[in-house]
C-alpha cells in the first residue's frame, strides 16, 4: 500500500485499519502495564479523539457500555452501535478519573473472569502527575508512571474489586492523546509506599 493510500485508510477513527491499528496499540499496552501508547499519532482529523478511537476499536454491537458521566455524544453511539447498559452490568465503563465510582462494576466468575469489565478513565495527563509503582506480569521488576487527574478513590475501589482474583476489572487510562492499561493483575504503590495491591 502507497503513502496515499495509507492516508485515505486512516482518514477516520472509524475507518477499519485506523482501528486495526489501534487495536495493535491497545494490546501492546496491556503486554506492558504502565507503558504510554500515543494513540494513533498517523490519524490527526477533526474527528479523532483518544475515546472514540478505543469505543470504536473495542466495541460493537454484541457488547454493552456505560456512561455514568455522560462522556460520550449522541452521534457516537449512533455510530458505534453499541447497547447502553447501567455501570453495574456493563462490559465497558467511560468515566473521568476525577470523580470518585459510585458504583460497584462487574468482575466477571470463577467461569468466566474474563466477563470483568474494562473501565476506561479520562485522567488529565499521562507522564505528569503522581507516580505510581506498578509490578507484576509485563512489567521486568518495576514500572514507574506518573498520571494526574486520578483521583485516589478510584485506585481503592480498583484494590477492593481485584481482591478476589481472578475476578475483577481491567483498566484503561487515557489522556488527550496517550493510553496506558492497567490489567487486574498489576500491582499498584504510591512513591511513598501506599499500597494498592490487588
Amino acid at each position: 500500500m502507497n503513502t496515499d493510500l495509507n492516508s485515505k485508510a486512516l482518514a477516520s477513527v472509524w475507518s477499519p485499519a485506523a482501528q486495526q491499528l489501534s487495536f495493535r496499540k491497545l494490546m501492546t499496552a496491556f503486554s506492558f502495564p504502565g507503558r504510554i501508547e500515543a494513540m494513533t499519532p498517523e490519524i490527526q482529523n477533526k474527528d479523532f479523539t483518544v475515546l472514540r478511537m478505543i469505543l470504536a476499536t473495542l466495541t460493537d454491537g454484541e457488547v454493552t457500555v456505560a456512561d455514568p458521566h455522560h462522556m460520550i455524544d449522541d452521534h457516537d453511539w449512533s455510530k458505534l452501535e453499541t447497547n447502553r447498559e447501567t455501570p453495574e452490568k456493563a462490559r465497558f465503563i467511560v468515566a473521568r478519573g476525577d470523580i470518585a465510582p459510585m458504583f460497584s462494576p462487574g468482575l466477571g466468575s470463577l467461569e468466566c473472569p474474563e466477563m470483568g469489565a474494562t473501565i476506561i478513565l479520562r485522567v488529565e495527563h499521562l507522564g505528569r502527575g503522581e507516580p505510581l509503582v506498578l509490578r507484576g506480569p509485563g512489567i521486568q521488576s518495576v514500572k514507574e508512571v506518573a498520571c494526574s487527574g486520578l483521583g485516589a478513590a478510584w485506585l481503592c475501589k480498583r484494590q477492593e474489586w481485584n481482591g478476589a482474583f481472578p475476578l475483577g476489572v481491567d483498566m484503561i487510562l487515557f489522556d488527550a492523546s496517550r493510553v496506558i492499561a492497567l490489567p487486574r493483575t498489576t500491582r499498584i504503590t504510591t512513591k511513598e509506599g501506599k499500597s494498592w495491591d490487588m
